[in-house]
């Protein structure tokens, strides 16, 4: 696991045993959800997927199925994400962004910016395996213009790697000429150059040599939208920059509004505890002069909070 990881292995492991203390936890009335949320926050995701073997092996059912029987509400929701294998958790949640009621722009501009090439292309080979479809066909087919080209782009998973000295200078002068927004702007370019660079080579490179060519980077970003129509764009040039940075304002955005946006703040804590989520409340309490931990507990409640408590791993 990630070495800036909220969660981590779990270290005297043991399936069988774990197995048992869920099985406990839902038995006879009333369930002690405080057991649950304790254990399966405290184990990584393989972990998981070994107590759920084990379960099924010693009581003969799906421990995914019995979880939900016993459980409700936001709870409930985040257990079966937790649950759920990283990828086809991505899988799931890009499908339901397409198959909703309207398509979900911000989930998928999420996924795809921020995950690496390995990452997208296992993705695709799950999503077509368990939502029965193919996702660039289903992503085409909810989609339309830039934004779609931008997407596919990002879902060939074959970003290049590193920084390429030699196309740097060209590729600022081309997103420059995108961000002032110039009559016969070639967008297709500036879409190429964000969906096929390597995050390196446009956050040390690319972006960099944009900033010798006096531009104020506020100021492009606010072009760079009008200008394309592309506020989804914006997320490539965030995470460019830090995939921290730019998941700690998604948090940030998620709870300092009227009504909390619970499954952008379920997503996140799910599919980041194993990745950077230590990153990620570094840059928050920067960016905002609070902790991660302190927004989501004056933010949620109950069984619910407590979990995503755990996943965040401690206060700043």
């Amino acid at each position: 696991l990630a070495k800036h990881s909220s969660v981590k292995d779990f270290v005297n492991f043991n399936a069988k045993q774990d197995a048992e203390l869920l099985h406990k936890a839902m038995k006879g009335i009333g369930t002690d959800e405080g057991t649950i949320l304790m254990l399966l926050t405290s184990r990584s995701n393989n972990q998981r997927q070994e107590i759920k073997a084990a379960y099924k092996k010693a009581h003969g059912k799906d421990l995914v199925s019995a979880l939900k029987s016993e459980l409700g509400g936001l709870f409930e929701t985040l257990v079966v994400a937790l649950m759920t294998p990283p990828i086809s958790y991505d899988a799931s949640q890009l499908h339901k962004a397409l198959k909703g009621a309207g398509t979900d722009d911000d989930v998928l501009i999420e996924i795809l910016a921020s995950r690496t090439c390995a990452q997208i292309k296992d993705v695709v080979k799950v999503y077509k395996k368990e939502c029965g479809g193919k996702l660039e066909k289903d992503i085409t087919g909810d989609t339309s213009g830039h934004f779609q080209k931008l997407l596919v782009i990002l879902l060939q998973g074959s970003r290049d790697e590193g920084v390429d000295e030699d196309r740097i200078e060209n590729d600022a002068k081309e997103l420059f000429a995108a961000g002032e927004g110039k009559v016969g702007t070639d967008v297709e370019k500036f879409i190429n150059i964000l969906g096929n660079r390597s995050h390196e080579h446009l956050r040390l490179g690319v972006f960099v040599h944009l900033r010798t060519l006096h531009i104020a980077c506020m100021h492009y970003n606010e072009t760079l939208i009008k200008h394309l129509g592309m506020p989804s764009s914006f997320s490539i040039v965030k995470c460019a920059k830090s995939v921290p940075a730019y998941f700690a304002e998604s948090l940030n955005g998620s709870m300092r509004r009227a009504g909390t946006d619970d499954q952008t703040l379920m997503r996140i804590m799910v599919s980041r505890s194993e990745t950077d989520m230590l990153d990620i409340r570094a840059c928050f309490k920067k960016m905002y002069g609070a902790s991660l931990y302190n927004t989501i507990q004056d933010d949620t409640a109950g069984d619910y909070g407590k979990a995503l408590l755990y996943l965040c791993g401690g206060n700043d």
